[in-house]
């Protein structure tokens, strides 16, 4: 687990009685009147930002890694091979599609030798290859080609399921892929299977989308979004980066804009894998590969044992956790990698530990992410990774406890709801304030229920019971007294 205390306040006051914690919380504090209000109605809110925090004292946000869940599809057909990649899984109702780059050999971006292979799985954890006969590939017309023979396509086409509204049947699936020289060229399907090109000539020019370049629907802003490769230089050095670009019909897109990290450190990033999370569309999930060229990790002969193609084992990568609510912007409160390479030299080699776009629901309390793994090796598969819903990010509680203001914040519905964890010694309290920072009668911490256990969504109280109707639409800020716990996220419902 990564660990990063809100800026200026994060471990910033001496351990003390989780009781003297409350005391002091509860104390009011004038709060200046013209504050900026977070309007969150009944969106789930996950701490994967700051957005909705305004002090931490004594408690932390930490990064939680993945689980290694196993391979799940080796790439391991003729048609296929070591140097399969890009791969996008997408969840429409109970069916998962799998779409991945099928390359049996190493050649030039956008070759001939590039397909784009499909298949389908009903638990996002065993998956079967359609036998479609689309194309003969490998002698034979039984595989799970659904676009050959569309070069530079294939190289890295990236498709997304269009949530617009009043969305043109035909047109359900979208889908973008090409290399600099051809510009990004935009595809459709009304089943996700069967792809005809939307227009002749490509619909992003400007750019070097010589990785997977991903676009979605966003709701949120009420446009079409593509995050593509791009490069800049810092210092002297060229580093592979993102921008970002936008359409209201998916036809002529906006003039890139680069996109804006903070001050953070310059790195490589390769894929960028931005989707909107789908518990909560209004904020955008990156878990994007960062790329180290030059860190060398296998000695030749190692590579040879393992039969890594000779031009791949000369640098390594890894997956980082960034988010965005819109605009060029990300957040990347974390440097540290959110899925480290696995145990095993094969692991360690270029172009490995690439994440598949998307993160999918895969059990009742469980979501999952795929990456690729020994890329360029006979043994190329993907791989997947589970989190607890929502766990991307919490904020976090020693035994010694702690307390979390909010901003304010403007709420609908009737029902605070919470995804979180404690121990058996552990607990949540939460108090309602006022702009001044005063308990509001019934609903103060010394009234809350104390909160013990291990749910994704639970509802608080206080003795009048769990009914808030009546602050419904009035500014005032949450404050939660933690002990040996985690919170994921919260909603009102």
């Amino acid at each position: 687990m990564n660990i990063y205390p809100l800026s200026g306040h994060g471990r910033t006051i001496p351990c003390m009685l989780l009781l003297s914690v409350v005391f002091l919380v509860m104390t009011p504090k004038p709060v200046h009147a013209q504050a900026v209000v977070v309007n969150i109605g009944t969106r789930l809110e996950l701490f994967l930002d700051t957005l909705l925090i305004e002090k931490l004292d004594n408690l932390c946000r930490i990064l939680h890694a993945p689980e290694d869940a196993g391979p799940v599809f080796f790439f391991d057909r003729p048609w296929e091979g070591p140097f399969c990649g890009y791969s996008t899984v997408i969840q429409e109702r109970d069916v998962y599609r799998l779409y991945y780059r099928g390359l049996p050999m190493a050649g030039q971006d956008g070759s001939s030798m590039e397909t784009t292979c499909y298949a389908e799985s009903r638990d996002g954890v065993h998956w079967t290859r359609p036998d479609l006969g689309f194309y003969e590939k490998a002698g034979t017309r039984k595989n799970n080609v659904i676009l050959a023979d569309a070069a530079p396509v294939t190289h890295n086409f990236s498709p997304f399921l269009d949530t617009r509204e009043g969305i043109d049947p035909a047109q359900r699936y979208k889908a973008l892929g090409g290399t600099r020289s051809s510009g990004l060229i935009a595809y459709v399907s009304a089943d996700g299977i069967r792809w005809n090109r939307l227009q002749k000539e490509p619909v992003i020019t400007e750019g070097y989308f010589d990785s997977q370049n991903v676009s979605f629907w966003s709701g949120e802003e009420g446009l079409y979004l593509c995050y593509f490769r791009t490069w800049k230089k810092v210092g002297g050095e060229n580093f592979r980066t993102i921008s970002r670009t936008t359409s209201g019909d998916f036809i002529h897109w906006s003039d890139p804009v680069a996109m804006d990290f903070g001050d953070t450190p310059v790195e490589h990033l390769y894929t960028n894998q931005t989707a909107p999370y789908f518990r909560a569309p209004h904020i955008y999930v990156a878990i994007a590969a960062r790329f180290m060229p030059g860190r060398q990790v296998l000695t030749e002969e190692q590579a040879l044992r393992l039969d890594v193609n000779p031009a791949y084992f000369n640098d390594c990568s890894d997956a980082v956790l960034m988010t965005s609510r819109g605009g060029n912007r990300y957040q990347r409160d974390f440097m540290e990698g959110c899925i480290r390479p696995g145990i095993g030299l094969q692991n360690w080699v270029s172009r490995s530990n690439y994440p598949a776009l998307n993160v999918v629901r895969t059990g009742p309390y469980e979501m999952s992410v795929y990456v690729n793994q020994d890329y360029a090796q006979p043994t190329s598969h993907l791989q997947r990774y589970t989190l607890r819903l929502d766990g991307f990010v919490s904020v976090h509680a020693s035994y010694e406890g702690g307390v979390m203001t909010t901003r304010p914040i403007q709420f609908s519905g009737d029902t605070l709801l919470l995804n979180f964890s404690t121990s058996a010694a552990g607990s949540i309290r939460v108090g309602i304030l006022d702009l001044e920072g005063n308990s509001i009668e019934g609903h103060g911490l010394e009234n809350a229920a104390e909160l013990i256990g291990n749910e994704i969504e639970k509802a608080v109280s206080w003795p009048g019971g769990q009914d808030l109707s009546e602050l419904a639409e009035r500014p005032v800020r949450l404050c939660f007294v933690m002990k040996d716990a985690d919170l994921y996220s919260i909603r009102f419902k």
